[in-house]
């Protein structure tokens, strides 16, 4: 099934993807009051197997939590529905995004009388950033636009309207010839791509940036955590300068969509070799064995359908 077919999870039936429906007023349009997660679905030789599932639906319902969305279902009943989604879609491989929103009622600032909607839809998607990025990498900027400041936009929540940020800095990245923009946070240190979280190796220690640098922890970059470790690899939180990622020894963005791609050239400056390097390949094969079924699930991240 390709983008546009099938049937969408909604509001607790299957509809047809045509069919699946908002009024133009809804609080979602006009304010980006929705919180949404990115999952993705691997064939194996097991079987097929949604990455993190657990952990991603966790995520959705904090992401609500704070912005004050009460998702009328449990956790375990929405984990359900995502793999009932991919099973009515007969889907073996599949991206799935569930998405909560304020829907149709008042239109104004305050959300409160809008009612709570939920969606999940699912569709075969390849390499985010291309099929060659896995092993050639992609070249980045640093983007004009930065991260919002503590206390502004939540950085903690995966949200609709956070995501207008993340447009500017891909948009802007495409215009000058990147496959894609690194953002600074609002003190002009390092943050994270538009969708990815982003890793700097340096004399054999792998650096990332904390929490607090205006970036959502991400699935995939808590697991590159586990890998790492697991391969006894050092891996540090520190606050990274621009000019740092330049004469870095290899880098690489994390991310559902973008899994673990390295990043060959940033601004116009080769990293490293200019190819994708030792320790980045190593987290790739630790990664990618585990979600084709090669490897031992040691950390229990799927979920099989």
């Amino acid at each position: 099934m390709t983008f546009g077919k099938g049937k969408i999870w909604f509001e607790g039936k299957f509809v047809n993807w045509e069919d699946c429906k908002i009024h133009a007023l809804s609080h979602v349009v006009h304010y980006g009051s929705g919180v949404f997660e990115g999952i993705r679905c691997y064939k194996n030789k097991h079987g097929s197997a949604i990455f993190r599932l657990k952990e991603h639906i966790r995520r959705l319902y904090e992401s609500a939590k704070i912005y004050r969305i009460d998702i009328p279902y449990s956790q375990s009943e929405f984990c359900q529905y995502c793999v009932d989604t991919v099973r009515e879609n007969k889907l073996e491989e599949c991206y799935v995004r569930p998405l909560v929103f304020r829907g149709y009622g008042e239109l104004g600032v305050d959300p409160s009388r809008c009612p709570v909607q939920s969606l999940i839809a699912v569709w075969s998607w390849g390499q985010y950033l291309g099929s060659e990025a896995l092993e050639k990498g992609v070249s980045v900027c640093i983007s004009s636009w930065r991260r919002a400041a503590p206390n502004t936009f939540p950085a903690l929540a995966k949200a609709c309207g956070n995501y207008l940020n993340s447009q500017l800095i891909k948009l802007e990245a495409k215009r000058n010839g990147y496959d894609e923009g690194i953002a600074l946070d609002a003190y002009g240190f390092i943050s994270e791509g538009s969708g990815e979280n982003i890793f700097m190796i340096r004399n054999g220690v792998i650096y990332t940036p904390p929490s607090y640098a205006s970036i959502l922890p991400g699935i995939t970059r808590h697991a590159v955590y586990q890998i790492a470790r697991e391969l006894g690899f050092r891996i540090e939180k520190h606050t990274i300068q621009r000019e740092a990622l330049y004469i870095a020894d290899e880098l690489f963005f994390s991310g559902t969509a973008a899994e673990i791609t390295p990043v060959t050239k940033v601004d116009g400056i080769s990293i490293g070799e200019g190819k994708r390097g030792p320790i980045t390949k190593a987290i790739q094969e630790y990664f990618f064995g585990v979600v084709n079924g090669e490897a031992e699930d040691k950390y229990k991240w799927l979920t099989y359908v």
